[in-house]
């Protein structure tokens, strides 16, 4: 007797290879029909324009994949309710399965529709598929959430169970064939313009390129990753975040490929044990996620909900589009437009820049990252953001404001990073490069630059905005 197929509701985990879901679902070679859902749900937050080219090109590439193994993806737009029930009339099944989802918005939908199948008969089955370890199965010897990295990447080391890596089928079960909306239809590829020519050039989105880009990580940038991570105009980190948060390659099995290769002598133990710390970075940010909800739009310490934020516009658009003046803020901002990425140290002098030297909320970061990050997540995009800016957990110190001209010097001494994302100070010496303001009349000349003109002065002043936010500070301090 053939069994009735299994529905696998897919949502941030579009891969085939260590998926807990399928890997359940397709037991003793049951049928398994994919279904993606764009939700139209108001209490959650719509996908930045980034995050939507690259889910279109996610879904492209493992519709193919799926379907060159006999399968289909099934994809439908609104309520998944409602989609969920009908191609589950349509292939007469009741067992739907899928990856858990942890942002409070999402876990409320889920249990939504699972309670409502359930109550009709269905068979629900969810799974862990999407972090390291879950967040409500680690905490502190009196049983609350970690607060601090610290203690939390020493906890998840001495009780992580990592899984061997699941294997994805060779062949789909041919089932009934259920109507699927067209993938252009959705619109997700902007047009008018259509901006996304440097993210094509950066990205090979899809299951297969976040393989190809965790191996080549491992063949190469890792063995000097401790030492050289922090350098922008290299290549040395393992740019699998967004990878990560599409779910087109697990946490699980990027922590088992470098153990493996640790324990097999393949690559440098230090260096790999210092990525796999980042790597827990991610969990230790759904950790917070899950036990404090309000992260992406509240301040996790309260006494931020009293510090003198400035509402300035024109200092917000010249951060936004590169145009501060601070040459390493601006090729950060550059780089983002043009890739929809920034290099990780980057990323912290640009938001301890708005947050400190320009005293603008923190939040209006964390929506430009929203919008223009390919890797823009719910947990990471926000206890990151108020990492930087004082007020989440574990936080830098409010008093730890990053010297944007020291900081291109110390890591990006050649001026590589910054000549390659703002050209029109390219020709300018080494010695000036990073304070183009402070250069001799006679070094702008020779590099052909008018300050105010072809390239912007600086938009405000480091030592007086530092004394600026300082002087913030003291305000809120001793709340």
């Amino acid at each position: 007797m053939s069994q009735s197929p299994a529905i696998l509701w897919l949502r941030d985990d579009l891969r085939l290879r260590d998926n807990p879901a399928l890997h359940l679902a397709a037991r003793n070679d049951r049928p398994v029909v994919f279904v993606y859902v764009l939700e139209d749900v108001s209490s959650q937050r719509d996908r930045g324009g980034a995050s939507n080219w690259w889910l279109d090109k996610s879904l492209t590439a493992l519709k193919q994949e799926i379907t060159n193994k006999g399968g289909q993806l099934v994809l439908r737009r609104g309520d998944a309710l409602l989609h969920l029930r009908e191609i589950a009339d349509a292939l007469a099944t009741q067992d739907v399965f899928w990856n858990r989802r942890y942002a409070e918005a999402h876990r409320e939908q889920d249990e939504i529709i699972k309670s409502s199948l359930k109550d009709d008969g269905f068979n629900v089955t969810s799974c862990p598929g999407n972090v390291l370890m879950e967040p409500w199965k680690i905490s502190t010897k009196d049983g609350g959430p970690y607060r601090v990295f610290t203690p939390y990447w020493k906890s998840l080391q001495n009780s992580i169970e990592p899984r061997q890596i699941l294997t994805a089928p060779s062949e789909f079960a041919p089932t009934k064939s259920i109507r699927s909306d067209s993938l252009k239809d959705w619109g997700l590829h902007p047009t008018k313009p259509d901006w996304s020519d440097g993210l094509n050039d950066a990205w090979t989105p899809g299951e297969a390129g976040a393989w190809d880009r965790l191996s080549e990580f491992l063949d190469g940038a890792i063995a000097d990753y401790s030492n050289k991570r922090d350098i922008p105009s290299i290549d040395a980190t393992s740019r699998l975040s967004p990878y990560l948060h599409f779910g087109e390659i697990s946490a699980n099995a990027i922590w088992m490929t470098v153990t493996s290769a640790i324990e097999a002598g393949e690559v440098n133990e230090q260096a790999a044990r210092k990525f796999l710390s980042e790597l827990a970075w991610r969990d230790f940010s759904y950790h917070l996620l899950y036990h404090y909800p309000t992260l992406p739009n509240e301040n996790y310490q309260s006494k931020f909900d009293r510090f003198p934020w400035r509402d300035d516009e024109a200092a917000l658009i010249a951060w936004q589009s590169g145009k501060t003046g601070y040459p390493i803020v601006d090729a950060g901002m550059r780089q983002l437009w043009a890739t929809g990425w920034m290099h990780n140290r980057v990323r912290m002098v640009v938001a301890s820049f708005l947050t400190k030297h320009l005293l603008i909320h923190w939040k209006a970061g964390e929506d430009w990252f929203w919008d223009t990050l390919v890797d823009a997540d719910h947990a990471n995009n926000a206890a990151s953001w108020q990492w930087v800016a004082g007020s989440g957990a574990d936080a830098a110190p409010f008093f730890r404001i990053f010297n944007p001209i020291t900081q291109g010097e110390k890591f990006d001494p050649d001026g590589d990073y910054v000549r390659r994302w703002i050209p029109e100070i390219a020709e300018l010496d080494n010695k000036w490069l990073h304070s183009p303001w402070n250069a001799p009349q006679s070094a702008l000349d020779r590099a052909g630059i008018v300050l105010g003109q072809t390239y912007p002065k600086p938009i405000v002043d480091h030592s007086g905005a530092r004394e600026r936010a300082l002087e913030a500070y003291n305000q809120i301090k001793s709340g």
